[in-house]
């Protein structure tokens, strides 16, 4: 696939994805998972799902619940997206975006940003 294409596709996966586990899967551990990011490899087998996690405790049994449902949200992804192959979903932790650490850099910023 090309460069646009991937993106276009990765993208369509993220969408769907979030809209999957926030709405769709009722396993509690899942809750507070915010889905970041999708990188397709360039052959369009493997997704590398990169996560966010809204609470810091529980990372364990989040990654767990994910692994556990990655078949259903793949075979989920496939029926709402028209691919001619759909990849294989692999989710690791995004570990650019700590929810702790960027809830003090926000209040950082507000804390320093002169009242209107």
């Amino acid at each position: 696939m090309d460069a646009i294409r991937l993106q276009r596709v990765s993208e369509q996966i993220r969408e769907e994805l979030t809209e999957l586990i926030e709405y769709e899967m009722s396993d509690p551990r899942v809750e507070g998972i915010t889905v970041t990011d999708v990188h397709i490899s360039p052959d369009g087998r493997k997704a590398r799902v990169m996560v966010a996690l809204s609470n810091g405790d529980g990372r364990e049994e989040a990654m767990a619940a994910l692994e556990h449902a990655r078949a259903y949200l793949r075979t989920q992804v496939a029926h709402r997206l028209a691919l001619h192959r759909t990849p294989d979903l692999q989710f690791e932790l995004d570990a650019v975006i700590d929810p702790e650490h960027l809830n003090k850099i926000m209040k950082r910023i507000r804390k320093g940003r002169p009242k209107d």
